[in-house]
């Protein structure tokens, strides 16, 4: 068969090869992150098929360098260039002051060609729909997607993908799959949250920076220190109980790919170019070998290296299931890099070790710090590697003068090796040019005599190019162009993004083609291609400002509500219990419902019992995470008999609907302004709750801009930091590894995590043994409490947690005497101060 027939072939069938494989299934997509031009350019040569980054707003790492608006048509255009898509993130909450200039950022993006946005609020989802209906939206992990309902809602939404949450197992994943209608997104390698994405309020509650706005400040990287029923438990040199080591699935995507996952993303927005190139490279081998039915195979090495760029150690984080005393090590928080072996004995001039990998001149390391020794972490930079006679794989290390102080090591002081400058510059140069050769082209010339040269130029990308000669071609009088010259000089594309793969060729007459002809064929097909990729997607997009009209029903209510609002309604107030003894005390301080919120849910029943003997109305709440074999829980909640439910993710919304079961939108649901508000509400919410992550500023933005007898202010609780699939419980308290082997200390013992200024914050487990870090100090709204009711606030909420009944009757009372005028805010204030062991705090509502 000639080459030109081979390659017809290769054109037109496609029925079992790797790229079109029978069964249906798709290639995974490798996404890999970008905190800067270095890092698009890295991923790009290194094998990514799309890139995630962010600009400088709206986005989940706001402390990255970022994109602004001059340099993202720029990206796009290089992006596309190479066939590889570009998603910009607006994954954080949108404030109601920030819409207006959202629909702006919206607008921008459309134009300049971005593939896909990732988003996490859901009323942006709305916003965008309207603004531009052509562009895809990605539901972010910080959707907390971890269920079909929740991927259901989120295509209903207008989501066209779901990145689903880090904590599904394997399992999980195939099970959620098996039901979607929309493509799934999974993380594949990199930093592990502790907490569920989208549901971490540490930052918030401690230091008024919110993970839901991108300024995540890291409080699962800190040492804690479990106290037990009042004693401290002694775990040694163990005290970074919630920093997860990092996540690395290479040798798991066979199994991804089975499960039908569409993208692999690698996290790493913050990281080096150096580190992108590293492990888009691994991970597009890994893709690249399974997908041709071969073994995912490492070496040793290949895995140091990756390692190398950026490790707390590698794990598979949940993907195998929930293994409690594996995912956190506790002993650091840091990058480590790779062990490089244990002190065995320090000299004048250098210390011994065996090394349990290569170590050169040059390399950076690292040996471990004791505080309580008063051992400090130091490191620095390799001098000299010296073999011992006599003692294989034991060397000697020398540092440069003032590198290392010999006299604060010790033996059996950990060592190691973060840093390969070797390594690094290998990687530096695997981006460093115009990479080449990425984007093959399938071609077709027609060279007869009497007629122009014809070209034709089809890319990977889908991108066509077409290019006709100037000047018909005449006879040739010595040698005739053949298939063999046109694909010498068609081929050489040394310096641009192509490669030609196919090339069909048709020859008549005999004619001449000089090269200086095919090379100006070939300069005008690569520009003519490079040309198209700056040319943006042609999408609709609104004409006009489309929020006043999304917004107009809203201000038509809230005129309503309050044209209809008697003269001095006094305000409902709810308390949210834990315990059934302090129901009765609610009921005698005044509140006008209850609802409970329980470890064990089989203790809804008697809650309900009580609070029909005292006369209130209750409901139940769900827990704040729904896996695939948990819908059944919703039907127990049901059977309380409770007069609804407090519904805490997209499951309970599901069910609630289906079911025409009453419910109430909490605050995981994240409502932070009137487009997702008004959501909630359509889907049948009773009282949509307040996001926690609003300031008091920004909660009265949202007061005044939705109506307010849709809404529920929390005014007073302890802010449930952390919530995490990681069990402390069972990691650190317990021989077993999960809920079936643990012996359920959760239910024996008073746990807390006492931070490095001495709060002790309470640690509770649910149902679905998750975990929740609750501040140890409760947030109020007391000096903003008559503001709140004048705006029109009706629906008030004080949560309790282990507050003793006495305490709950006093509480509820302070409030609901200054809810009615009988004492101002400030008073109420210094009441509640008094009335704590870690007094009170206004948390983010300070802010005004």
């Amino acid at each position: 068969m000639s080459a030109a027939a081979t390659d017809i072939e290769r054109l037109t069938t496609t029925e079992g090869t790797p790229d079109h494989p029978a069964g249906g299934r798709v290639k995974p997509e490798l996404l890999a992150p970008a905190g800067d031009p270095d890092c698009v350019r890295a991923a790009v040569a290194n094998g990514a098929d799309a890139v995630y980054f962010g600009l400088k707003r709206h986005n989940a790492r706001i402390r990255a360098t970022n994109f602004d608006g001059l340099d993202l048509a720029e990206t796009m255009a290089y992006l596309h260039r190479y066939g590889v898509k570009g998603y910009v993130t607006l994954n954080t909450l949108i404030f109601p002051s920030e819409l207006a200039d959202v629909e702006d950022y919206v607008r921008e993006l459309n134009d300049a060609g971005v593939d896909a946005v990732i988003v996490q609020d859901i009323g942006l989802t709305r916003l965008i729909r309207a603004v531009a209906p052509g562009l895809e939206i990605h539901g972010s992990t910080q959707m907390s997607i971890t269920s079909e309902e929740g991927v259901s809602l989120a295509a209903e939404l207008g989501c066209s993908r779901v990145i689903l949450a880090r904590e599904l197992s394997l399992d999980e994943v195939r099970k959620v799959h098996a039901e979607s209608t929309v493509p799934i997104e999974v993380f594949v390698h990199g930093a592990l949250c502790v907490a569920y994405s989208g549901q971490c309020l540490t930052s918030e509650a401690l230091g008024g920076r919110s993970a839901n706005r991108g300024e995540c400040a890291q409080a699962c990287r800190m040492p804690y220190q479990i106290v037990c029923d009042g004693r401290d438990v002694d775990l040694g040199k163990t005290q970074y109980l919630l920093s997860p080591q990092d996540l690395a699935a290479y040798d798991l995507v066979p199994e991804l790919i089975r499960a039908g996952v569409a993208s692999l993303k690698i996290e790493g927005r913050l990281k080096s170019p150096e580190y992108v190139a590293n492990i888009t490279r691994h991970y597009r081998r890994a893709i690249d070998e399974a997908w041709a039915g071969r073994p995912v195979e490492f070496t040793s090495r290949e895995v140091e290296d990756m390692e190398m760029s950026f490790s707390r150690g590698f794990s598979h984080g949940f993907f195998d299931g929930n293994n409690h005393k594996v995912l956190v090590r506790g002993d650091y928080a840091k990058k480590r890099g790779v062990p490089l072996g244990e002190v065995e004995s320090v000299g004048r001039s250098g210390v011994r070790l065996r090394a349990a990998t290569a170590v050169k001149p040059g390399d950076g390391l690292v040996f471990d710090g004791d505080e309580e020794a008063n051992v400090p972490e130091q490191g620095g930079r390799v001098y000299e590697v010296e073999p011992v006679a006599g003692r294989a794989g034991v060397v000697e290390l020398r540092f440069g003068r003032g590198g290392v102080d010999l006299t604060r090591l010790h033996r059996g002081q950990r060592a190691w090796k973060t840093d390969d400058p070797e390594l690094t510059s290998r990687l530096k140069r695997s981006f460093e040019g115009t990479p080449t050769g990425l984007v093959g082209l399938d071609a077709r010339v027609r060279a007869a005599v009497g007629e122009p040269i014809r070209a034709e130029a089809r890319a990977t990308t889908g991108a066509v190019a077409e290019v006709v000669g100037d000047s018909p071609l005449a006879p040739a009088t010595s040698r005739p162009a053949d298939e063999a010259l046109i694909r010498e000089q068609l081929g050489r594309l040394g310096g641009t993004p192509y490669r030609l793969d196919a090339l069909i060729v048709e020859i008549e007459g005999g004619p001449m083609v000089p090269k200086s002809v095919l090379n100006q064929v070939r300069r005008d097909l690569v520009a003519r291609l490079d040309a198209l990729a700056e040319v943006p997607p042609s999408r609709p997009t609104a004409p006009g400002p489309v929020l006043p009209t999304l917004l107009e029903p809203l201000r038509i209510e809230a005129e309503r509500q309050r044209a209809a609002r008697p003269e001095g309604e006094p305000s409902r107030l709810a308390a949210l219990v834990r315990r059934t003894d302090q129901i009765e005390a609610a009921a005698s301080a005044g509140a006008s419902a209850i609802y409970a919120d329980y470890q064990d849910i089989k203790g809804y029943k008697e809650a309900v019992a009580e609070a029909r003997r005292v006369g209130l109305p209750i409901h139940v709440a769900s827990p704040r995470v729904e896996k695939p074999a948990e819908r059944n829980l919703f039907k127990a909640l049901e059977k309380s008999g409770a007069d609804g439910l407090l519904v805490r993710n997209a499951g309970g919304l599901a069910f609630c609907a289906e079911r025409g079961v009453p419910f109430v939108a909490d605050f995981s649901l994240n409502a932070a302004n009137p487009l997702s508000v008004a959501l909630l509400r359509e889907r049948g919410a009773s009282l949509v709750t307040a996001s926690y992550d609003l300031d008091a500023g920004q909660l009265f933005d949202l007061v005044d801009a939705t109506p307010a007898d849709w809404l529920e202010v929390v005014i007073h609780q302890q802010i449930p930091m952390f919530h995490m699939e990681h069990c402390v419980f069972c990691a650190f308290l317990s021989p077993g590894t999960d809920h079936t082997n643990c012996g359920r200390p959760c239910d024996h013992h008073d746990v807390k995590l006492r931070d490095r200024v001495g709060k002790q914050h309470p640690l509770k487990a649910d149902v679905g043994c998750r975990n929740t870090l609750f501040n140890a100090t409760p947030q109020t709204a007391a000096e903003f409490l008559p503001r709140l009711i004048a705006r029109g606030v009706r629906n008030l909420r004080v949560e309790f947690l282990d507050d003793s009944p006495a305490a709950v009757a006093k509480t509820l009372t302070l409030y609901r005497e200054t809810a009615a005028g009988l004492r101002d805010g400030k008073t109420l204030w210094r009441e509640l101060r008094a009335t704590n062991q870690y007094g009170v705090t206004r948390g983010p509502l300070a802010v005004l």
